[in-house]
């Protein structure tokens, strides 16, 4: 592994699938305007949930992504619906407030799934788990504060996670290794 700057992140993430991630991409538009907000929406192939950061590095490390990858490869789970019902923001730096979606009892699978990826993680040696977890879904950046409101929901049906290998300032993501989970319970 390559010392310096990171300029690569590993990270656990689900993905909607491309018709509800052009459904998100028309209500952060929606939103963006509503509340006259200048920030520019995410591309739709890059709106995901976050489940777990596995790290930062100066360059691919192949054997965290091989240990992450085996670790991850003993969740078992079943598929389940995920919805979300509101959008608020978070605060951030001035200026650069993330907007979200965000949801109440339509995010439990999220939350479930994310301790089990967690514990296999930490089991793995591959870090603590995260001691606090929001599910969420970042659409855009703003410039303010917007507070949490209800939105139209909206939702899909998580069939597996993903291991991301995202390029630190590139705005790429790259999908290293899919989970499936079971059939619904």
């Amino acid at each position: 592994m390559a010392s310096g700057q990171p300029t690569d992140r590993l990270f656990f993430a689900v993905f909607p699938d491309r018709v509800t991630a052009l459904r998100i991409a028309k209500l952060a538009h929606q939103l963006r305007g509503i509340h006259g907000l200048k920030g520019r929406p995410l591309a739709a192939d890059r709106y995901h949930v976050s489940l777990h950061h596995v790290g930062d590095y100066a360059g691919l490390p192949e054997g965290v992504v091989s240990a992450a990858s085996r670790a991850a490869s003993g969740v078992v789970m079943p598929r389940f619906a995920v919805a979300f019902d509101r959008a608020a923001s978070f605060r951030g730096r001035p200026g650069n407030q993330p907007l979200v979606l965000r949801g109440d009892d339509g995010v439990i699978g999220l939350t479930m799934l994310q301790d089990a990826v967690g514990s296999a993680l930490e089991m793995a040696g591959l870090g603590p788990r995260a001691p606090h977890y929001t599910p969420h879904l970042t659409l855009l950046y703003g410039d303010r504060f917007v507070a949490d409101h209800p939105v139209e929901p909206v939702g899909w049906t998580v069939h597996d996670f993903v291991l991301v290998h995202s390029l630190l300032g590139r705005s790429r993501y790259l999908p290293l290794a899919r989970f499936p989970l079971g059939a619904q319970a």
